[in-house]
């Protein structure tokens, strides 16, 4: 199976999706039920004609993930939730379930857990979803907090990554960049602090981007608003690694290209004024920055009608052929080709390490 010769790859060589990739590689299915696998914001199981089940689970890290400096438990709890429900919404199904499953250090007295459940509960009573189980332990490093997601929807309805076509319409809801920017904001104020303990930060004007980084909502709305206009997307995917990634992996699993133009990004008029605040270019932010939990996907041009004009939705470009590869547009009409310069967090461990 594996075999390694006695050699040794760094994790930041090859990132979370290279890592996932070469760990799975020879995952064999032999379930009749297992219809998706790995591969896909979330599994797709049958276990009859009518629903499939989506499955979907995601890890947060204190250090890596999240900074309790300036993130409360209540809003953790919370947001830790909708990174999940995000992963079942991108799949055009419906969230019905999740698992809780949590390993924290001594240092956290139980009023801190109930803590972060009290957003946990909060995000399960506003998004209609059970808690059903979970698992607690100890841990020597922090906080960790694992959430598996499940959902339903009919087979007809689910959309996987693979299902793009040429000609497609590339479609974002939203805005984005601003997840990013509110968590510039954070870490600017934490180091004030350390330099000023007293200093007040006035973080009213950062309002909408802080929100957006520490209380994140999932577009439960999606799902339900696209079926009411008779629009069954191609493909989608949810946005947590950076626009340009995430249209990298719906043309990777579908073997295509696609135009981004740079012109039709959608940007809050606050990340725009907090860029140029930080000196930072506002399409590098939306094109990398992640944790929006927005969603990409791709429609059929038949279905423009529909969506044009719907404040929820802007088109951002279109589906090519494999062989013209993936490029933005650029406002000054340069063609240049996409990257995925999303966050890698093995890349920020080694170089802590070193």
């Amino acid at each position: 199976m594996f075999d390694n010769k006695g050699s040794k790859t760094s994790l930041a060589e090859l990132g979370e999706f290279g890592l996932i990739e070469h760990l799975t590689r020879f995952v064999e299915l032999s379930q009749a039920s297992t219809k998706k696998g790995i591969g896909d914001d979330a599994a797709i199981l049958q276990f009859n004609n009518e629903e499939d089940v989506v499955v979907s689970t995601d890890m947060l890290v204190e250090g890596v993930h999240f900074d309790l400096a300036y993130m409360p438990l209540k809003h953790l709890g919370y947001k830790a939730v909708m990174v999940n429900l995000s992963d079942i919404y991108a799949m055009n199904a419906e969230a019905t379930q999740i698992t809780v499953s949590i390993a924290a250090s001594n240092r956290f007295p139980v009023e801190a857990l109930e803590e972060l459940y009290t957003g946990i509960l909060l995000a399960c009573k506003t998004y209609k979803v059970d808690l059903v189980g979970g698992d607690t332990t100890s841990s020597t490093a922090g906080l960790i907090i694992s959430i598996t997601a499940i959902g339903k929807a009919k087979p007809n309805d689910i959309c996987q990554r693979n299902g793009a076509k040429p000609n497609d319409l590339l479609v974002v809801t939203g805005d984005l960049g601003g997840a990013y920017m509110g968590l510039q904001v954070l870490e600017r104020e934490k180091q004030v602090f350390k330099v000023n303990p007293n200093a007040q930060p006035d973080l009213e004007p950062y309002t909408y981007i802080i929100e957006r980084q520490l209380k994140p909502e999932a577009r439960k709305d999606i799902p339900t608003l696209l079926k009411s206009l008779e629009v069954t997307p191609t493909s989608m995917i949810d946005i947590s690694d950076g626009l340009s990634s995430e249209i990298i992996h719906l043309c990777k699993n579908a073997k295509v290209g696609a135009n981004l133009f740079e012109e039709k990004i959608p940007l809050d008029p606050t990340v725009i004024s907090v860029c140029e605040e930080f000196n930072i270019d506002s399409t590098t932010i939306a094109l990398s920055g992640g944790e929006d939990y927005e969603l990409l996907f791709t429609i059929n041009q038949k279905d423009y009608d529909k969506i044009k004009g719907n404040p929820n939705f802007s088109i951002i470009g279109h589906i090519t052929e494999e062989k013209e590869g993936m490029h933005i547009i650029t406002r000054a009409n340069q063609k240049i080709a996409l990257k995925a310069r999303g966050w890698n967090s093995f890349e920020e461990d080694e170089q802590e390490n070193k």
